[in-house]
């Protein structure tokens, strides 16, 4: 079963953030879906990559517990900073994009803070990888 490839444009959600955000991936590979620069598994730079998802509800996360520690106890959301320490994974092995693998809609990145980021909406549909 195929799935769209993932590019420039595409809507991200944390599993601790509140809000979406707007995937980035700078045109150096000069490889593109509709147009749009298509990622790889390396396109995981936070800011650059992958914008901040507003506030930030982890309790693993450092700025969440000291909001919470000065609210006296009562769970309080942070500003968002992703900490990412790997690649998306799977990424698909078939499809490499200067000798990555590329991004399709099921790939996760892993938060340092314990988030979950996944693809919730592709930028674009016609270009599917298997």
């Amino acid at each position: 079963m195929s799935s769209p490839m993932v590019t420039s444009g595409a809507m991200l959600q944390c599993s601790f953030g509140v809000a979406p955000s707007t995937f980035v991936v700078l045109p150096v590979n000069r490889v593109t879906a509709c147009n749009l620069p298509a990622g790889t598994i390396m396109d995981n730079v936070p800011v650059l990559n992958i914008p901040p998802f507003g506030m930030c509800s982890s309790e693993a996360n450092p700025a969440v517990i000291a909001a919470t520690a000065a609210a006296l106890g009562t769970p309080t959301p942070a500003p968002c900073l992703p900490v990412i320490v790997a690649p998306w994974e799977p990424g698909t092995p078939t499809v490499t994009i200067a000798n990555l693998p590329a991004l399709d809609t099921s790939c996760k990145l892993m938060c340092a803070w314990a988030g979950q980021i996944s693809v919730t909406q592709p930028a674009q549909l016609t270009v599917t990888v298997p």
